[in-house]
C-alpha cells in the first residue's frame, strides 16, 4: 500500500509516543529504583540483588510466551498493535504500585517489592515487545525503518529527559520531605500520561507490511529458527553487553555524584545531559546510517561513548572535565541506541529468508528478555558490589571500598562492556547481505500470493 507523507508523519509520531510512554516509567526505574528500595523502602541491598536475579528467571518464561502470542495474534487491528490498547492501563497501574510503600513489616515490604516488580516487568513486556515486533510490519523499506527507529528514540529520549530533569524535583515538591509519598504520586502522574500515549500509538500506527508465516510454526519450530539466524545471535550477544553497561551506569549515577564527586547537583546535570544530548544527536542517525551502514555506525558511536567515559575517569573530581566527558559519552550513546533499534528489525527478515518462519514477536520477545537479563545482571552485580563495599545509606561519607564499588559500577564495568560490544559487532555482516535478502523475499511473497 502506498503511503502519503501525512500518513508517514502520523505513523512516525504514533510510533515514537509508544517509547515516550515506556521511558516515562522505565527511566525512573533505571535511575531511581535501586535507590528507592535501599533508601526509601529501607530494604537490604543484597536481598534486592537476589530479587533482581529471581525476577528475571520468571521474565524468561513470560517474555517468550508473550512474543509467541504476538506471532499467533490475528485481529482486524493486526498482530502487535492491539497489545498497546489492552496493555496501557495495567502498565500504568503496575508503575504506581511498584513505587508505593505499604506500612508493613520489613519482610512484608520485600515480598511486596517482589510482587509489584514482577507485575511491572510483565506489563512492560506486554507493551514494549510490540514496539519492536511491529517495526518490520510498518514498512519493508530499510531507510524508513531507520527513520521510524529515530522517531522512536527521539521521543524515548524526550521521556527520559523529562524524568531526569523533573522526577526528583517533583518527588521533593510533592512529598515535602516524604520521599515515599513523592515517588507514589509522581509515578501515578507518569502512569496516566503513559497510558494516554499508548492509546495514541494504537490510533496512529498501521501494520502495512504484515507477513503471515508460509507455514504455521509451533513454538519449538519458531525458537529453533532463531538458532539458524546468525546475525540475530550476534545481535543478541551484543544486547547483553550493551544493556548491562547501560543499566549499571544508570543505577550508579546518583551514588557516584552524591558520594564520590560530592554533588547531587552534578547528578541532576549529568542525568539531563545523558537524555537531552542523545535526543538531539539521534536526529543525525538516518543521514549517518545511509553513509556508514548500520553496523559501522553502531561501532563508531560505541567508540565515541567509550572516549567520553575515559574523559570522566581522567577528570576525576574536576566538574568541568566531567561535563565534557558526559557530553561526548551522551553523543555516542544517543546514536548507538537509535541505530540499535533500527537494526533490530533486520534479523527478522533474515530469519524468514533463511527458514521460512516469520517470527517478529518471538525474536523481539527474546531480545526483550535478554535486555531484562542484562538489567538483572546489572542490578545483581550492583547490589553485590554495594554489599561488598559495606554501603551505608545513612552515612554521608562512604568507606573506601564502597566508593571503589560505586566507581566500578559507573565507569570500569560499563567501559569494559563497551569494548566487548564493539568486538562482537565486528562479526555482524547483515548490512551487506540485506538488499539481496529483501529482493528474494519479495519474489517469494509474490509467488505465494
Amino acid at each position: 500500500m502506498s503511503m502519503n507523507k501525512g500518513f508517514l508523519y502520523r505513523q512516525r509520531f504514533g510510533y515514537g509516543m509508544g517509547d515516550f510512554a515506556c521511558n516515562l516509567i522505565w527511566q525512573v526505574i533505571s535511575l531511581y529504583l535501586l535507590y528507592f528500595y535501599t533508601d526509601v523502602m529501607k530494604l537490604d541491598a543484597a536481598a534486592i540483588a537476589t530479587m533482581f536475579v529471581v525476577c528475571r528467571v520468571i521474565d524468561g518464561i513470560t517474555d517468550v510466551l508473550v512474543g509467541f502470542a504476538i506471532d499467533k495474534t490475528k485481529t482486524r487491528w493486526g498482530k502487535s498493535r492491539p497489545w498497546f490498547l489492552f496493555g496501557a492501563v495495567p502498565f500504568a497501574a503496575a508503575a504506581f504500585l511498584a513505587f508505593s510503600v505499604p506500612n508493613i513489616s520489613p519482610s512484608g515490604k520485600l515480598g511486596y517489592a517482589y510482587t509489584t516488580y514482577i507485575f511491572l516487568s510483565f506489563m512492560y513486556t506486554v507493551v514494549n515487545i510490540p514496539l519492536a515486533s511491529i517495526l518490520p510490519a510498518l514498512t519493508d523499506d530499510m531507510n524508513e525503518r531507520t527513520v521510524l527507529a529515530t522517531w522512536r528514540k527521539f521521543f524515548a529520549f524526550m521521556g527520559s529527559t523529562i524524568v531526569s530533569a523533573t522526577a526528583l524535583t517533583l518527588v521533593q515538591m510533592v512529598g515535602q520531605g516524604n520521599e515515599a509519598l513523592g515517588f507514589r504520586v509522581v509515578m501515578g502522574i507518569f502512569g496516566v500520561v503513559g497510558c494516554l500515549c499508548f492509546f495514541l500509538t494504537f490510533a496512529l500506527v498501521r501494520e502495512n507490511n504484515l507477513q503471515e508465516n508460509a507455514k504455521q510454526a509451533t513454538l519449538k519450530e519458531t525458537v529453533a529458527s532463531l538458532a539458524q539466524n546468525t546475525p540475530w545471535k550476534l545481535f543478541a550477544l551484543n544486547i547483553l553487553f550493551m544493556w548491562t553497561g547501560f543499566f549499571m551506569q544508570s543505577s550508579a549515577l546518583v551514588y557516584y555524584y552524591k558520594y564520590y564527586v560530592g554533588s547531587t547537583a552534578m547528578a541532576s546535570l549529568v542525568a539531563t545531559i545523558m537524555t537531552m544530548v542523545p535526543m538531539a544527536v539521534n536526529l543525525t542517525v538516518p543521514f549517518l546510517a545511509k553513509r556508514l551502514g548500520k553496523r559501522n555506525l553502531y561501532s563508531t558511536a560505541a567508540i565515541v561513548q567509550l572516549i567520553g567515559l575515559l574523559i570522566i575517569w581522567i577528570g576525576n573530581l574536576q566538574t568541568n572535565v566531567i561535563v565534557v566527558g558526559a557530553f561526548i559519552s551522551a553523543c555516542g550513546y544517543g546514536i548507538k541506541e537509535s541505530i540499535y533499534f533500527s537494526m533490530q528489525a533486520d534479523p527478522v527478515d533474515y530469519g524468514e529468508w533463511k527458514t521460512g518462519v516469520q517470527a517478529a514477536g518471538t525474536l523481539s520477545s527474546v531480545n526483550g528478555f535478554l535486555g531484562k537479563v542484562a538489567q538483572a545482571a546489572a542490578g545483581g552485580i550492583s547490589g553485590a558490589l554495594l554489599a561488598w563495599g559495606a554501603y551505608d545509606s545513612a552515612a554521608t561519607v562512604q568507606s573506601a571500598n564502597s566508593l571503589l564499588a560505586i566507581r566500578a559500577m559507573y565507569l570500569y564495568i560499563p567501559a569494559t562492556l563497551l569494548v566487548c560490544s564493539i568486538i562482537t559487532m565486528s562479526f555482524y555482516k547483515l548490512d551487506k547481505q540485506f538488499p539481496q535478502i529483501q529482493k528474494e523475499l519479495e519474489e517469494r511473497r509474490s509467488q505465494q500470493a
